[in-house]
């Protein structure tokens, strides 16, 4: 029998990872049993156990590992076109319309307020990072305040990602989309002097 080394049960480990960070936000936690999730992965059921010790440690790697991505396609983003890139490629319908190469936040939310302690710590701390380095280009005198404002713009930009994927009609859905935004542009500029809403800084 063929010994594999450190380096390919940690590749392993993250390909498990990764394609169930994907599935779940397809499909839901719930929805998304332990074979089913191996499956994806290319491995038997029974090799979960020599990666995870249940289903919710799982889990908590995958949504820390999706919020660990999301980072870095936001600074990518805005490296290339500012904060405001970040809200336009969110708030768009090539977003909406992918859920399972999307935002954590939007496809999960619910099911990560109902998970273990351990998975809302990492969910926390992933979001966190993401915040803090977006304002981390600005570089604010009050490193709370803009955190909490910054939070509070993500919330306006994941639930209006919700909502327009959970309306039949395909016009209101886009009217949704784009007003909020409109909004979340608006948000941003209050209180930037020569800054409009539409810039993408």
């Amino acid at each position: 029998m063929a010994r594999y080394g450190k380096d390919h049960k940690q590749a392993t480990r993250q390909r498990i990872i990764e394609r169930a960070g994907r599935r779940f936000k397809r499909h839901g936690i719930d929805g998304s049993g332990i074979a089913t999730l191996m499956s994806d992965a290319g491995l038997t059921n029974g090799a979960f156990y020599a990666h995870f010790v249940s289903k919710d440690d799982l889990v908590t790697h995958a949504v820390a590992d999706q919020l660990r991505a999301q980072r870095e396609s936001f600074a990518a983003q805005a490296s290339d076109g500012g904060p405001g890139q970040v809200v336009r490629e969110y708030l768009s319908v090539r977003h909406r319309d992918n859920p399972g190469e999307g935002c954590p936040s939007a496809a999960l939310l619910d099911e990560i307020g109902r998970s273990s302690d351990a998975t809302k710590q990492a969910y926390t701390e992933g979001l966190l990072a993401i915040i803090d380095g977006l304002n981390a280009r600005s570089a604010p005198d009050d490193p709370e305040a803009a955190r909490v404002k910054t939070l509070s713009v993500f919330a306006m930009m994941v639930g209006t990602l919700q909502l327009s994927r959970a309306l039949s009609d395909p016009e209101l859905a886009d009217a949704v989309l784009e007003q909020g935004l409109r909004n979340v542009l608006a948000v941003r500029s209050a209180g930037q002097p020569n800054r409009p809403a539409d810039t993408g800084s």
